[in-house]
Formats: C-alpha cells, structure tokens, sequence
C-alpha cells in the first residue's frame, strides 16, 4: 500500500511573493503620487480620493497575494489546503484592514495639520 503526499505549492509561494512584492510597490508608488498631488495642490478633496479605486486596488492586489503567499507556505507543513486558506484568509483580512483603517487615519491627520502632524522625530 502507498501513500501519497501531495507536492507542496512551491509556485504558489513564489507567486503570492512576487504578486505581494509587486503590488505593495504600486500601492507604494500610488500613495506617494495622491500625497505629492496634495502638497502641490493643497485641496482636500485629493486625499479624500485616495482611498478610492485608485489606492484600493493595489492594496487588494497586495492583500491577496500575501494572503497567496501564508496559506501556501502553511500547506508545506499541514498539508491541507483547507486548513491553511481557513488559517491565512481570516489572518490577511484582519491585518489588511487594521493597515487600511490606520492609513485612513493617518491620511486625515496630513489634511488636517499638515506633514508636520505626522512628524515621527518630534517624539
């Protein structure tokens, strides 16, 4: 009698990385694109809209991926793909949506008072 062990995903790790990688770079490039409009511009209705489509999609494409990326890296060692999206699907929803609340948050204080409200060095 044989048992089979599946083979681990090893592709879906790489690509849930790269997918994570490369889009957590276009949120990146994205956000610094709506913040630099703001600081020319100086309306506030710019940072209103960078919660729009414009932000959330590579946010979305970032989330997915990582998601991608734990639960794959999870079935190397439990072996059930069930078992490791369950795990990895809940995981990647809570943490995205603390970073996404906290960006909110952040967004509205650089409206509100401006680049120096987020000065991190003055503490």
């Amino acid at each position: 009698m044989y048992y089979y062990l599946p083979e681990p995903p090893y592709f879906l790790i790489f690509f849930g990385l790269f997918a994570g990688i490369t889009s957590g770079l276009a949120f990146e490039a994205s956000l610094k694109q709506i913040v630099q409009e703001w600081s020319k511009t100086g309306m506030s209705e710019t940072l209103k809209q960078a919660q729009g489509f414009k932000l959330q999609l590579p946010f979305l494409a970032m989330s997915v991926g990582i998601c991608v990326f734990l639960a794959s890296g999870l079935e190397v060692f439990l072996f059930d793909r069930w078992l490791t999206y369950a795990i990895a699907l809940p995981v990647t929803i809570f943490i995205a949506a603390l970073v996404w609340i906290q960006l909110g948050k952040l967004l509205k204080q650089l409206q509100q008072g401006g680049s120096k409200a987020i000065d991190l060095d003055a503490f």
